[in-house]
């Protein structure tokens, strides 16, 4: 599975943002899809997955309410809308995808999001 991350950029704090991650390949080995994210000088941290058979979601406790995850089964692609952002949220964000309830098996490049105060 390839994955393509999209739709990064500088925006002010309360602004927001959607990030795209289009997947190809052998995109039916997919269970799960979801977005981590890396501040500088901070270890890789999750932010939100979904469930590619169902839709059902979950997120980390400092993005809920903020950002929503979702999915368009048709164009293989998995979304993050990020709204009320604040120059915390900055950071490089990955797509990931998984076979398994348990792991990541495939990483996108990785696009930047820049929120400034």
């Amino acid at each position: 599975v390839q994955l393509q991350a999209s739709g990064g950029g500088l925006v002010q704090a309360g602004g927001s943002l959607r990030l795209s991650c289009a997947a190809s390949g052998r995109t039916l080995s997919m269970y799960r899809m979801g977005w981590f994210r890396q501040a500088s000088g901070k270890e890789r941290e999750f932010v939100a997955r979904i469930r590619w058979r169902d839709g059902s979601t979950y997120y980390a406790d400092s993005v809920k309410g903020r950002f929503t995850i979702s999915r368009d089964n048709a164009k293989n692609t998995v979304y993050l809308q990020m709204n009320s952002l604040k120059p915390e949220d900055t950071a490089v964000y990955y797509c990931a995808a998984g076979s398994s309830i348990s792991r990541y098996d495939w990483w996108g490049q990785g696009t930047l999001v820049t929120v400034s105060s």
